[in-house]
């Protein structure tokens, strides 16, 4: 049976892998539930694909539930999926991580969200109001970078979930295990609460 994690600490072992760096057996997948078969999710994926995701026994559950950028103040450790060069990148989203989670996989990496785009897991060194938005100057590994986080950017942060958030309609991302016959699996599911969609 899937279990509710006792505390926020465990998602950084078990949900930053689907947030870092795409890896060739691993593949991200955003979608829809349909239903569950047994341990088997059964999703459309964004692309319309229909897919089956074999959970394991111990797959942790975790709700991706609103924020507001308020809540994001410097000092605070984020990840942003963006387009544009880091000297003047453009927030498609903000994920505030818990505390617990500060430091999970820091850095700019390639992204899959949309063509183009990346992912910076940084904290907040200051903000300030902009011609377009809220500006964030972010230091991911001593490196510095400049997002614009839009008036309507989805803001984001991770909570406890538990297996009865995996019903039909909810909206999920995943980081799955491929195997060689192409079979999914995954230890780790991301659903939206109430409908949301992780924007990630």
């Amino acid at each position: 049976m899937l279990r509710r994690p006792l505390m926020l600490g465990l998602l950084a072992a078990t949900l930053v892998p689907a947030l870092a760096s795409a890896q060739a057996t691993n593949r991200r997948i955003r979608g829809t539930i349909q239903s569950m078969d047994g341990s088997t999710l059964v999703l459309q994926s964004r692309e319309g694909d229909a897919l089956r995701i074999q959970l394991a026994p111990d797959a942790v559950v975790t709700a991706v539930i609103p924020a507001t950028l308020a809540d994001a103040k410097p000092g605070t450790f984020i990840g942003t999926a963006a387009v544009g060069p880091k000297t003047n990148l453009r927030a498609l989203e903000v994920l505030i991580f818990p505390e617990a989670m500060r430091g999970s996989g820091e850095g700019h990496r390639p992204w899959d969200l949309m063509p183009e785009s990346t992912m910076t897991n940084a904290t907040i060194e200051s903000e300030a109001a902009g011609t377009d938005g809220r500006d964030l100057m972010l230091v991911a590994s001593g490196e510095k970078l400049r997002v614009t986080v839009p008036a309507d950017a989805p803001i984001v942060t991770f909570a406890p979930g538990d297996a009865a958030m995996l019903r039909p309609g909810a909206k999920v991302f995943i980081g799955a295990q491929v195997a060689a016959d192409g079979a999914l699996s995954a230890s780790r599911v991301a659903v939206g609460k109430d409908g949301l969609t992780p924007p990630m």
